[in-house]
């Protein structure tokens, strides 16, 4: 008995171990329950925001809103001019890059909305 106390005394300094723990704040969110992680929020108030937006809304009342897109282009196409806003609303990739098949683009002509989606970018290029 004492031979194995003695054995475990002498070997316990060799079996222990130093941990560093490195986060971004993710795994507290993700495991915190119902609470949604960061990205998830923003896709949520994102895809809620441009649901209330209404046709013709102006490019700054919009900026307004959602603040700065996540990417953004700019053309113009004869005497128009189309400004086109990227907003992440779903998430494709588990990268934690956005890329722009994970936004709704929203595209307004000389600063009016005339459309949001794939569909509306469509209806410049014709």
């Amino acid at each position: 008995m004492k031979k194995s106390l003695l054995a475990a005394a002498l070997i316990a300094p060799f079996l222990t171990g130093c941990v560093i723990a490195v986060s971004d704040g993710e795994a507290e969110t993700h495991w915190a329950g119902k609470n949604l992680s960061s990205w998830e929020t923003k896709n949520k108030n994102n895809r809620e925001a441009i649901s209330e937006l209404a046709m013709d809304s102006s490019y700054q009342s919009v900026l307004t809103k959602l603040k700065t897109p996540d990417f953004t282009e700019l053309l113009k196409k004869g005497d128009d001019v189309y400004q086109i806003l990227f907003y992440v609303t779903h998430s494709v990739h588990s990268d934690g890059k956005t890329t722009k098949d994970e936004c709704t683009p929203l595209v307004f002509k000389n600063d009016k909305l005339v459309g949001m989606g794939e569909s509306a970018l469509g209806m410049i290029n014709n």
